[in-house]
């Protein structure tokens, strides 16, 4: 069977795997799950190897913005969104609600603006995820005291509303950014992918 298997990816070149058992299945009278058993011992021993099927890049911002690959963007939009929210609708002494507003808020002044930020600079797989984590706080410590300073120089100075407006303008800004840097770098890796072939 193993051989069998081994002949059929050589020759046919069957694009899943699906496709392989299917093709088994014609030639022999065998159940899906002694093939997949086979298959699966033949990967481990690394006679067989897999491909991971990606979806196929959106061409347009819009469409890529609608696509899963740009659900960490929404992900941050919402968040930044609903923590603004809370704090201007639940006040100080609305316990035990008030800590969710502590919980968001945290996220939203430690880790967001530095995340969006992290993500325009490095777009794509540069960073894996505690280096990113690691950067965005990082940034967050040093992006929000410097609203907050420029803040001070302003008429509204440093209170709640200017504060939180602020910094979920940075999280829009630098996300949007971020978004934008994300698909063209993608667009770009596959243009050249594409033209290699």
């Amino acid at each position: 069977m193993d051989q069998l298997i081994i002949d059929i990816v050589k020759n046919e070149s069957p694009s899943t795997v699906k496709q392989l058992i299917k093709i088994i299945q014609l030639r022999h009278p065998v159940t899906e799950e002694e093939i997949v058993r086979h298959i699966l011992r033949l990967e481990t021993q690394g006679k067989l190897g897999f491909k991971e099927e990606r979806p196929p890049l959106p061409p347009t911002l819009a469409s890529y913005l609608l696509s899963t690959q740009a659900y960490w963007y929404w992900a941050t939009i919402i968040l930044a969104i609903a923590t603004t929210t809370l704090v201007f609708t639940i006040p100080e002494n609305a316990y035990p609600i008030v800590y969710a507003r502590y919980v968001l808020g945290s996220v939203f002044v430690l880790l967001l603006p530095g995340y969006a930020l992290i993500k325009a600079l490095f777009p794509t797989k540069e960073l894996d995820n505690i280096e990113r984590t690691a950067l965005s706080i990082g940034m967050s410590l040093a992006l929000v005291p410097i609203a907050g300073l420029l803040l001070n120089y302003t008429i509204w100075g440093i209170r709640i509303t200017p504060v939180t407006l602020s910094l979920l303008a940075l999280t829009i800004i630098f996300a949007t950014a971020a978004v934008i840097r994300e698909h063209q770098v993608k667009l770009g890796e596959h243009q050249r992918k594409a033209g290699n072939s």
